[in-house]
């Protein structure tokens, strides 16, 4: 925000503009250009003030997105977590074993997802209230840690990546089912389970309707609540709310940076080989 020498050298012949449509002018060219080439020193003292104004809105929105990106951060790790651990214990169970009412129960998980998450929202909301979870965080994390599509999905993937020879070969060498889970349906679900995480993730970070009902209080609230706080006022300043948005994504970038390349190499290499 204070540069100034390198880009009022770099314009050489156009002095503090920044270039013919001003493209490369900092705050701080403005600042010398109004003071000093116009001699508007009362608009140039104006810039600096509101230079000063925009650090002090920016440390805020960093100190707030600190303490609202913690608290989002454990939200939506935890779903991710469960998510994916009982969406790959169901969907182990509905691929490879046999028991009743497998295939009306597989019916009934997928004609979940045609249901809008509306119209249950008010028995939740009355559920969570009388267990006195209100504005606490497990109104947000326990109603999702199992999700309908990460069923359905673990499911397709482990009817193709886990041959059932390969269960009765275990089953015959005495394994049990905790040990059939744990050294073959784990590693097998491997990739689908990072993309299904990921997914998840995502979710769950940019989740907005269940988290503004039942954190209702303001001392609590995940970064996309903590957003609607920015926006307030008579007229907001939808430049706050943007850099407040900016800030509530970088997570999700950084997430995508460090462990992208891992799941699409996962998902491309597959589970089983041979």
């Amino acid at each position: 925000m204070q540069l100034f020498g390198e880009p009022l050298l770099f314009s050489s012949g156009a002095g503090a503009s920044g270039g013919a449509d001003h493209q490369y002018q900092t705050l701080g060219l403005y600042l010398y250009e109004q003071g000093w080439v116009n001699l508007h020193l009362g608009r140039a003292a104006a810039i600096a003030w509101a230079m000063l104004l925009l650090l002090v809105v920016l440390f805020g929105l960093v100190r707030l997105a600190r303490g609202r990106g913690v608290r989002c951060a454990v939200v939506a790790g935890s779903v991710a977590v469960g998510t994916v651990l009982f969406s790959t214990l169901a969907g182990f169970a509905f691929a490879r074993l046999r028991f009743r009412l497998r295939g009306p129960l597989l019916l009934l998980v997928g004609a979940t997802m045609l249901v809008p998450p509306q119209l249950g929202v008010v028995p939740l909301y009355l559920l969570v209230a009388r267990l006195g979870w209100t504005d606490q965080l497990q109104a947000v994390v326990l109603p999702s840690l199992v999700s309908a599509f990460g069923v359905f999905y673990m499911r397709q993937h482990l009817r193709g990546a886990l041959p059932p020879e390969l269960l009765e070969a275990a089953r015959m060498d005495g394994a049990g089912t905790p040990r059939v889970v744990w050294h073959l349906v784990l590693p097998a679900a491997r990739p689908a389970m990072a993309v299904l995480g990921m997914l998840s993730f995502v979710a769950a970070w940019n989740d907005f309707f269940w988290p503004v009902l039942a954190l209702t209080q303001t001392g609590n609230p995940t970064v996309q609540v903590a957003l609607t706080g920015l926006g307030r006022g008579y007229v907001p300043d939808t430049s706050v709310v943007m850099a407040g948005a900016l800030l509530g994504t970088l997570p999700l970038l950084v997430v995508l940076a460090l462990f992208g390349r891992q799941i699409v190499g996962g998902v491309m290499r597959g589970a089983v080989k041979g």
